[in-house]
């Protein structure tokens, strides 16, 4: 583990302060990962990519043999990663004794290099730094930056290790890279970070007549990491479901929650959300409208008002009918009483 010194500190400190009496969970990360394989096929001999978080942010390209960063609104990105392709290659090349591309067998060389920042609920950070290696799917050496020593974890990698501990100037290279790790994290943060939208919204439970379902939407924030609860009178509300953090088209994110409420009940709904991009925690309020059940009012309504025009026209018709048939009988009198005076 590396330890952590007092600037690395204040820098993390100063970064989840905001949040530090919020229970929630957050975890950050920067990679980078290498492949390197002892024979050149369907796929290339040698690949790497830098991620931050979700993102990848740095990709190396095999044909121009340089590195191209992904994220080029990145205004401080970090350095290209310590060694070189052709590092990588002379490494497979003899740990399988292999003096070209053209060995018989494939052989699989893995790198993976970077910092981890985990904040847990109890607002302790943890900090976690790495640089590990496998070959042909199995572990097989790591740096321990603390001791400045290569970690042998499988025979093979015995020879490897005496021979890094005696590279100290690339070993002091990778430290200083890991140690700066924190600091890149926090700079990409501050680039990408995007607050989220939140909407809340009503509509009419589909299997209870008595309830109706409150949906919170938050979307378009970044990084990932989101704290939401609906809540009555400030009360966090049970049982309620979540759609989990879903990924957008454009790199932010979203999440939905909903919970089933009493439609008699009145109170102050709200729905909270802690993001790391807002100072203080944002309230969105339920401003008591319900779409589907006023559309459902306005269909009553509709219904009795073409029942009452179906009534006024029967009516109407009814009268128009008896003043026909009246009309039609005194008709008929008067001309019976003019054949009676005949006679």
């Amino acid at each position: 583990m590396f330890c952590i010194d007092k600037g690395v500190f204040l820098l993390i400190f100063l970064w989840f302060y905001p949040f530090l009496s919020d229970a929630q969970e957050e975890k950050h990360f920067l990679h980078y990962k290498f492949t390197a394989l002892s024979k050149a096929d369907t796929f290339p001999e040698f690949s790497a990519v830098g991620v931050c978080d979700d993102r990848r942010i740095k990709h190396f390209s095999d044909e121009e043999r340089v590195w191209i960063l992904t994220e080029d609104d990145w205004t401080e990105p970090p350095p290209d990663p310590p060694d070189s392709r052709d590092w990588f290659i002379h490494q497979i090349r003899t740990l399988t004794n292999c003096t070209n591309s053209q060995c018989s067998e494939l052989h699989v060389l893995q790198r993976i290099i970077g910092c981890e920042l985990e904040k847990l609920p109890d607002g302790t950070v943890n900090l976690t730094v790495f640089d590990e290696y496998g070959f042909d799917g199995e572990d097989f050496i790591s740096f321990n930056s603390d001791a400045m020593k290569w970690i042998d974890k499988n025979p093979k990698a015995k020879e490897t290790k005496e021979k890094w501990d005696h590279q100290t100037g690339r070993n002091q290279f990778i430290k200083d890279f890991l140690k700066n790790c924190t600091d890149w994290i926090s700079t990409f943060m501050n680039t990408k970070m995007s607050s989220p939208d939140v909407h809340v919204s009503v509509r009419k439970s589909p299997d209870d007549d008595s309830k109706l379902v409150l949906t919170c939407l938050a979307t378009g924030f970044y990084p990932r990491d989101v704290q939401m609860n609906i809540r009555l009178n400030k009360t966090k509300l049970e049982d309620q479901t979540s759609s989990g953090i879903r990924a957008n088209d454009d790199e932010t994110f979203q999440m939905r929650i909903s919970v089933k409420i009493d439609r008699n009940l009145k109170g102050s709904y709200d729905c909270l959300l802690i993001h790391s991009s807002l100072t203080e925690p944002a309230s969105v309020k339920w401003d008591g409208n319900c779409a589907d059940c006023e559309t459902e009012s306005e269909n009553h309504t509709l219904i009795l008002l073409v029942l009452a025009l179906i009534l006024v026209v029967a009516l109407a018709l009814s009268l128009a009918l008896a003043l026909v048939v009246c009309f039609w009988w005194i008709c008929i009198m008067k001309s019976s009483k003019g054949k009676i005076r005949r006679y």
